[in-house]
């Protein structure tokens, strides 16, 4: 499918991006990628095979210019970060994220491209223990998780408005759960769970002090495994039929931090902060969907998974530092 194929991946500097353009190149694809990036610093992530376009995405003029001559678009931009996030940076979060995805939609649209990838998110679910993906209009997303959630739920409705008017039928829609790994944001004010910890535990904090008691349950998918069910998607998923991307495993908290202190070098302490939230007790993706459409099942485990996140931060730790700012960044 992909042998000679122009293909654009918005945000491919990225956690999810990275691996998806090393398979895209791998596939015979013509890659290139779109980002905010210092060009110097993403062509070194990116390797010569692949061309890299500066550019600003919530600008509609840029998104038409760069959507130029592609066929395929994977749609990886986003903004990323802690819960805090959400919160602190409210209008910065929400508003570059739905100016991000429409002017990217609506430009592949106008240009006439054949397949686009469109990358939702767990944040889309109302508050609940297991998600299938027909429960998404069950509720409002969780509180903590609205501007993210209502954001993405935007996306897909303007999926299936182009549908419906136009009858264009080249979006296909991906709902990945909590993703990590190399490429990450490590930066303990703004990351996520796990490069947090791993964040955190390298700089020398010990003990580890962790939010709640452990108990509550996260469903994690590492990034490459994300690329590889990004890459099936385009190819088989149905026209705007969205598809969870998880582990199909529930971890705890405590099994997280576990495996983190025990991956890394010194073997940090453990102290729970009871005090601080713990969020939602249990929160997984139903998988099935991926399984019987895309043929789709994950193929790493959480401790590999952490162990070569943690490898590749200790190898690439002054790259790792050199990654914009939350606000800023693709996915």
């Amino acid at each position: 499918m992909y042998e000679g194929k122009k293909v654009l991946v918005a945000g491919g500097t990225g956690t999810i991006g990275i691996p998806t353009v090393k398979r895209l190149v791998e596939r015979g694809a013509h890659v290139t990628v779109v980002a905010l990036d210092d060009p110097a610093y993403a062509r070194e992530l990116l390797g010569p095979k692949v061309e890299f376009r500066r550019a600003d995405l919530t600008s509609p003029d840029e998104c038409h210019a760069v959507m130029e001559d592609q066929e395929f678009v994977f749609n990886l931009v986003g903004v990323k970060g802690s819960t805090g996030i959400g919160t602190s940076l409210a209008a910065s979060y929400f508003v570059p994220m739905l100016l991000f995805q429409t002017n990217m939609m609506d430009a592949a649209f106008k240009a006439g491209v054949s397949r686009f990838l469109f990358v939702s998110s767990v944040c889309a679910y109302p508050q609940g223990e297991l998600h299938t993906e027909d429960d998404v209009w069950n509720g409002m997303p969780k509180q903590n998780d609205r501007y993210a959630g209502i954001a993405k739920r935007v996306g897909e409705l303007q999926a299936e408005t182009y549908l419906l008017e136009h009858q264009w039928d080249a979006v296909r829609v991906i709902r990945p759960a909590n993703v990590y790994g190399p490429y990450d944001d490590f930066n303990p004010m703004t990351a996520q769970v796990i490069p947090a910890l791993i964040g955190r535990v390298l700089a020398g904090e010990n003990p580890l002090v962790v939010w709640g008691d452990g108990s509550a349950v996260r469903d994690f998918v590492f990034s490459e495994d994300v690329a590889d069910a990004a890459i099936l998607a385009l190819e088989k998923a149905p026209v705007n039929v969205p598809i969870n991307i998880g582990s199909g495993q529930g971890v705890t908290i405590k099994e997280l931090a576990d495996t983190v202190a025990s991956l890394v070098p010194g073997k940090p302490s453990i102290e729970w902060d009871t005090s601080k939230p713990a969020g939602d007790p249990v929160r997984l993706l139903a998988t099935e969907r991926a399984q019987e459409l895309l043929g789709y099942t994950p193929s790493t485990s959480l401790t590999d998974g952490i162990a070569r996140t943690i490898e590749w931060y200790l190898s690439n730790t002054d790259l790792a530092n050199r990654r914009k700012g939350v606000v800023n960044a693709g996915e």
